[in-house]
């Protein structure tokens, strides 16, 4: 995970989790639209950051869609498991410029400041408990 990103994590950890998960609805959508902002802020001089831009934004919007939270549509995805999902959207997105080799041009300050943020967003989000998965239990706490 990109420095920025960790570094932002660190920074939210003390803080209390305030984001509800309609706030966490409404940011990731937000973030969906910042990422198609961005695509066609970038269209016209850097088609790469674009692209990522684009890819990004899809991304988000394809698990916004398929989250079990207000403004999700099919409800595949269980809300707990966002946390580690949106941690490796935030990663994603802040590595775009090296993965397309934009990475020494201005328009990478974008992907890792919008990386930096998604973390920091999850940090502040309220997750529910999961509970354990049948794999991760001992044989024992299975035939109880």
């Amino acid at each position: 995970m990109p420095v920025v990103n960790s570094v932002a994590r660190i920074a939210v950890k003390p803080l209390p989790r305030i984001m509800s998960p309609k706030a966490h609805a409404i940011f990731d959508y937000a973030t969906v639209g910042t990422f198609v902002a961005a695509a066609s802020w970038f269209w016209g001089r850097n088609k790469r950051a674009a692209v990522a831009a684009l890819l990004c934004a899809g991304t988000e919007l394809a698990v916004c869609l398929l989250t079990d939270y207000p403004g999700g549509m099919k409800r595949v995805i269980h809300y707990g498991t966002r946390q580690e999902i949106d941690l490796g959207l935030a990663a994603m997105a802040a590595t775009m410029p090296e993965f397309l080799a934009f990475n020494d041009e201005p328009e990478r300050r974008f992907f890792m400041a919008q990386g930096a943020v998604m973390s920091a967003a999850t940090g502040l989000s309220r997750f529910p408990q999961r509970p354990d998965r049948p794999e991760k239990m001992s044989r024992s706490e299975r035939a109880a």
